[in-house]
């Protein structure tokens, strides 16, 4: 489902969003009954925390909701958002000492708070709708949602209903809302037209594996996006223990993000040449399946000795960057939950990235910021290029040691890339739920780098 705002505005309930320390000025302008009535509640203008207030007939009249102190405020976003899912049915229209990017965030967050996956189950809509903030871009704001919104639907269905033959079609089916044009290359035609890692893959599952790509605009310079997706990731013959394969539906959670991107930018009419390439499979074990030990050649001609079937993701990615590379693109971008390395350094809620371009990193780290959508720059750290060439092949998927996991992964990357090259390594998944975001798939970094394409592109 893809939230949006109301439209009926005879009806609307004033929303008062309000901080502690102005919280006594704010009901001293009410009506006895409603102050009389927060007060009773206990209400303090906490992070978060919102309340209907009833007039003397007890229809309610106003609700508030609290800003929080400002230390309060920095530990989550969209916590004005959170009341779409806490105030009673109606339709609120926000008001209140509130800058226009404040506004901006807590109108995108009352959207992604209405968001519920309800494919297998019916699900208890937000009841409370709201009305576009003044000054907001409320078109702008909704097409972010429903990128999102996608992304997160795409997560939140299991691999045996979003497989690379199901991927593909939502590729497709987006395409086509935007008049884009998509092909893929499948099976055995991976091996003929010379996507060698992408089959080694995925040839042991029963579902093929693919390339899918999607290509849209006629002017403006060059974005290439590349999504690693691998719809259910076992491990291969280096098989995962049970507890890490329970989310592995998510391991697509790179091609849902560039979907969702890919929708906000098409959908924004933005001037560019965009194109979306995203390796598709399902990383399974038969009696072909690739093995520990193997050396696979890739698209670039590079060797690649594989240590760890488990380390699959770069492997498709690899040929697919290749591919994208080819065009030599004005940039180039992949989404990837590439590493467990990268959870253990900043946790599920930062999405680590890395850019060859210090002026790129500056421009998505303010565009983060903006936006609401946290990320941190890690270092494509020369030194650690040793740590992926093994000597019996040009490079190693899964060096040993355990140490900085995350960078060898994208340095990996980098070899195939093109330049400037940015890539994320996403988690992709809100473990418990926050405003905005409740538990199941989430995207990551997408409204950070749309925030920063202007700069990125000189659009």
């Amino acid at each position: 489902m893809t939230p949006t705002f109301a439209t009926d505005t005879e009806t609307t309930i004033p929303l008062h969003a309000v901080a502690p320390d102005g919280l006594d000025d704010l009901l001293a302008n009410l009506p006895d009954s409603a102050a009389s009535w927060s007060r009773a509640q206990g209400f303090k203008a906490g992070s978060g925390v919102a309340i209907a207030l009833p007039g003397p007939d007890g229809v309610i009249i106003a609700a508030l909701v609290g800003m929080g102190a400002p230390d309060a405020r920095a530990r989550d976003r969209f916590q004005i958002g959170k009341a779409a899912s806490t105030l009673p049915d109606g339709t609120y229209a926000l008001t209140g000492d509130l800058t226009l990017a404040e506004k901006e965030e807590a109108a995108l967050g009352w959207l992604l708070e209405s968001y519920r996956f309800d494919r297998y189950k019916d699900q208890s809509p937000a009841k409370a709708a709201l009305i576009a903030p003044d000054g907001i871009d409320a078109g702008r704001i909704e097409t972010i949602a429903a990128g999102e919104c996608l992304t997160r639907d795409l997560i939140n269905t299991p691999a045996a209903d979003m497989g690379p033959t199901e991927l593909e079609a939502a590729a497709r089916s987006l395409a086509q809302t935007f008049g884009a044009k998509v092909s893929s290359i499948v099976g055995e035609a991976l091996i003929e037209q010379n996507f060698p890692l992408i089959h080694a893959v995925g040839r042991a599952a029963e579902k093929a594996p693919r390339l899918i790509d999607i290509r849209w605009g006629n002017e403006g310079p060059a974005l290439t996006l590349v999504g690693k997706g691998i719809c259910f990731d076992t491990g291969g013959l280096n098989i995962k223990p049970g507890s890490s394969m329970g989310l592995m539906k998510k391991d697509m959670g790179g091609a849902a993000t560039v979907l969702g991107l890919a929708h906000m930018i098409m959908a924004l009419g933005l001037k560019l040449r965009l194109r979306v390439l995203i390796p598709s499979a399902e990383n399974n074990i038969a009696g072909n399946a690739f093995r520990p030990g193997d050396i696979l050649t890739s698209r670039k001609g590079l060797t690649v000795e594989v240590n760890n079937t488990d380390a699959e993701g770069r492997l498709v990615l690899a040929d697919a960057l290749t591919y994208g590379a080819e065009e030599d693109p004005d940039l180039m971008v992949s989404f990837a939950t590439l590493t467990g390395a990268a959870r253990v350094a900043v946790g599920p809620d930062l999405a680590p990235f890395y850019a060859t371009d210090d002026s790129h990193a500056a421009a998505i780290t303010t565009g983060a910021a903006q936006v609401a959508d946290p990320v941190w720059r890690m270092p494509f750290h020369a030194p650690y290029e040793a740590m992926i060439e093994p000597g019996i092949a040009d490079l190693d998927n899964a060096p040993s040691g355990g140490f900085a996991g995350s960078i060898t992964a994208a340095l990996f990357l980098k070899r195939f890339a093109a330049n400037p090259y940015v890539h994320y390594d996403i988690y992709g998944w809100c473990p418990t739920a926050k405003p905005g975001r409740p538990k199941g798939g989430v995207g990551q970094g997408a409204r950070a780098l749309l925030a920063a394409l202007p700069d990125l592109l000189d659009l």
